[in-house]
C-alpha cells in the first residue's frame, strides 16, 4: 500500500515538475521580479536605478560567469568519475555491490546508504558514486530477469546531497574553523563587535546534535526508500520502459595502436596526479576534511588513466561521458546569475532576517533552518548561501544566547534538505543514469518530508 501511495505521489509531483532548464529559466525571471519588487530597500540617492543595478550585477563577471570555474569542476567530476567507473577494477567493485540487492526496495536502500556514507566524506564523490551504483544495480537486476523500478533507484543515488553539509566537506562548518574563514563571511567590524571566534569541528560536524541527526538520516532514508518500492507488475517502470539502455558501458574501442611510449607516459602522469593528492592529505594545510573538488578530480583522472592503462581507451571513455555535460554547461551560468541577484538586491538577507523576526530563543534554530531551505532554491551553493545567511544567523543566535555551532548547523541542514527539490545538483546524476528529473523528484520530495521532520525534531530537542 505504501509503495502504491509513493508511486501516486511521485507521478503527481512529477507531472507538474518542469525540466531543469525550464526551471532555471523560470527562477531567473522570478528572482528578477522579486528583487525589483521587494529588494533594494537600502538604496542610496546617488545609486543607479534598481533595474540597472540588477542587470549589471547579473551580466558581469560576478554574475552569470561566476560559476565558470565551478562548472568546469563539475563537468570534470562527471567525466572523470564516469570514465573511472568504466575501468576494469572499479567496474568489478560496482558489479559486486550491484549483485547484492534482490529487488527494487533492497537496491534503493543499498544505493542510498552507500551514497550517503560516501557523501559524508565528500559531497562530490558521494554524488558520482551514488549515480554509478544506481545505474549498476538496475543493470544487474535487469540481467538477472528482475524488473526494477528505475526512478526509485535513481532517486536513491541522489541521497548524498541530503547529508553532505553535515559531513567533512560541509561549507559552513569548515568555513568557521579558522579566523580566515570567518573573515571571508563576516566583515571585520562585525566579528570584533560580536566577538565571533573559530568553531572547531567537534562542536559542529562531530557534535552530539549532528551525530544524532546524521545517524537518524542514515536509518530513516534507506528505510523510507525501501517501503516506497512498488510491487512487481505494471506499476514498475524499468529503465527499458523509460528508454534507458542498461547495457555494459565499457568503452567499445580497444587500445589497439597505442605505443609503449604512450602507455608509459599515461602511467607516469596518472601516478603524478594521484601522488599529488596523497601529499596534499599528508600536508598541514590539507587533510581529509579539507579535500576539495580539485583533489577529487585529480585523483579520479589519475586513477582512470592508470586503470584503463591505455590513453586511447581512456579518451574514448571520456568522450562517452562528455555527452552528459550539456545541462551543467548551460544551467550553471543561470544559477550564478540568480545567486548574485538574490545577493545584490538584499533579497536573501531579507528572507533570513524574517526568520529571525518571527522566532524566539527556542524556535530560532528551527526558523533559521526553514529559511535556509527557501534560500537554497535560489542560491544552490552551500558556500554562497553561508556567505549570505551566515552573518545574520550568527548575529541573531548570539543575541538570543544560542551557540554559534547550533546556528551553523541550522543553516547547513536547511541548505541540504531542499536539494531534494532543487535539480541543480542532480544534473550529474541525471546525465549518468540518463533519466529525467521529473521521474525522480516525487520520491526525493517524499524523502525530503521525512528527513525534514527528523531535522526539525533534532534542532528542537537534540
Amino acid at each position: 500500500m505504501i509503495g502504491r501511495l509513493g508511486l501516486l505521489l511521485s507521478r503527481t509531483i512529477g507531472r507538474f515538475t518542469p525540466d531543469p532548464f525550464v526551471l532555471a529559466l523560470g527562477l531567473t525571471i522570478l528572482t528578477a521580479v522579486l528583487a525589483l519588487v521587494f529588494g533594494f530597500r537600502e538604496r542610496g540617492p546617488d545609486e543607479a536605478a534598481p533595474v540597472v543595478q540588477l542587470f549589471d550585477a547579473w551580466w558581469n563577471d560576478r554574475g552569470i560567469w561566476k560559476f565558470l570555474l565551478f562548472g568546469m569542476q563539475m563537468c570534470l567530476i562527471l567525466v572523470t568519475g564516469f570514465a573511472l567507473a568504466t575501468s576494469g577494477p572499479v567496474r568489478r567493485i560496482i558489479d559486486r555491490l550491484a549483485a547484492v540487492p534482490r529487488g527494487t526496495g533492497s537496491a534503493a536502500a543499498l544505493v542510498a546508504l552507500i551514497a550517503m556514507l560516501v557523501g559524508l566524506v565528500n559531497w562530490g564523490l558521494g554524488l558520482i558514486v551514488g549515480a554509478l551504483l544506481a545505474h549498476g544495480c538496475a543493470g544487474s537486476l535487469s540481467r538477472r530477469g528482475i524488473r526494477v523500478h528505475y526512478p526509485l533507484v535513481c532517486a536513491a543515488g541522489y541521497m548524498a546531497m541530503l547529508v553532505w553539509h553535515g559531513g567533512f566537506s560541509g561549507s559552513a562548518p569548515l568555513t568557521m574553523t579558522t579566523t580566515g574563514g570567518i573573515a571571508s563571511v563576516m566583515p571585520p567590524e562585525v566579528v570584533a563587535q560580536l566577538g565571533v571566534e573559530a568553531v572547531p569541528l567537534g562542536r559542529t560536524i562531530l557534535s552530539g546534535l549532528n551525530l544524532m541527526t546524521t545517524a537518524g538520516l542514515l536509518v530513516l532514508v534507506p528505510l523510507t526508500l525501501y517501503v516506497l518500492a512498488p510491487r512487481e507488475g505494471s506499476e514498475v517502470r524499468t529503465a527499458e520502459d523509460l528508454g534507458v539502455e542498461l547495457a555494459d558501458e565499457r568503452p567499445r574501442t580497444r587500445a589497439e595502436g597505442d605505443t609503449v611510449v604512450a602507455r608509459v607516459l599515461n602511467c607516469v602522469v596518472g601516478l603524478a596526479l594521484v601522488l599529488g593528492t596523497v601529499l596534499y592529505l599528508a600536508s598541514s594545510e590539507g587533510g581529509f576534511g579539507r579535500i576539495g573538488l580539485n583533489q577529487i578530480n585529480a585523483t579520479m583522472l589519475g586513477l582512470g588513466m592508470l586503470f584503463h592503462g591505455s590513453p586511447r581507451a581512456y579518451m574514448h571513455a571520456v568522450e562517452e561521458a562528455a555527452r552528459g555535460c550539456a545541462g551543467i554547461i548551460v544551467q550553471f551560468p543561470l544559477y550564478a546569475g540568480i545567486m548574485i541577484m538574490m545577493s545584490v538586491s538584499g533579497l536573501a538577507g531579507m528572507i533570513a532576517a524574517f526568520a529571525v523576526e518571527v522566532s524566539n530563543q527556542t524556535t530560532l534554530p528551527l526558523f533559521t533552518f526553514l529559511s535556509a531551505g527557501v534560500v537554497n532554491f535560489f542560491v544552490p551553493s552551500g558556500g554562497g548561501q553561508w556567505g549570505v545567511q551566515g552573518p545574520i544567523a550568527l548575529e541573531a543566535g548570539m543575541a538570543a544566547g544560542i551557540p554559534p555551532s547550533t546556528m551553523i548547523m541550522s543553516v547547513a541542514y536547511g541548505d541540504e534538505l531542499t536539494n531534494m527539490l532543487q535539480p541543480f545538483w542532480a544534473l550529474p546524476l541525471l546525465a549518468i543514469t540518463r533519466i529525467r528529473a521529473r521521474e525522480i523528484v516525487g520520491y526525493t520530495a517524499i524523502v525530503m518530508l521525512v528527513a525534514g521532520a527528523w531535522m526539525a525534531f533534532s534542532l528542537l530537542f537534540g
